[in-house]
């Protein structure tokens, strides 16, 4: 579960809102002038928050390492190639 908070609450609030996550594995959404600002979550959670951006930082480096050689003009041209072909495909009816 989600819970949202402003930060005056969850200031007089922490020992409560540390007992949300700890206990009950629920993420505490700190709000300051009605926007999101910070997230309190389990620490296994962000654990696996951090292996996991890791995980996409180094796809993303090999991403743009297999595409150094291709122009910008060229990448765009391809991606929305791509959609095109995607679009045209899930707007065919499926044979049952």
């Amino acid at each position: 579960m989600i819970t949202e908070t402003s930060a005056v609450t969850f200031r007089q609030n922490l020992g409560e809102m540390l007992n949300l996550v700890q206990y009950r594995h629920d993420s505490v959404v700190i709000n300051k002038d009605g926007k999101p600002v910070a997230a309190l979550v389990d620490a296994r959670l962000f654990e696996r928050i951090r292996r996991m951006q890791g995980r996409f930082d180094a796809l993303c480096q090999r991403i743009e390492a297999g595409y150094s050689g291709v122009s910008e003009a060229e990448g765009m041209a391809e991606i929305e190639a791509a959609i095109a072909e995607d679009r045209q495909a899930q707007s065919k009816p499926t044979a049952r």
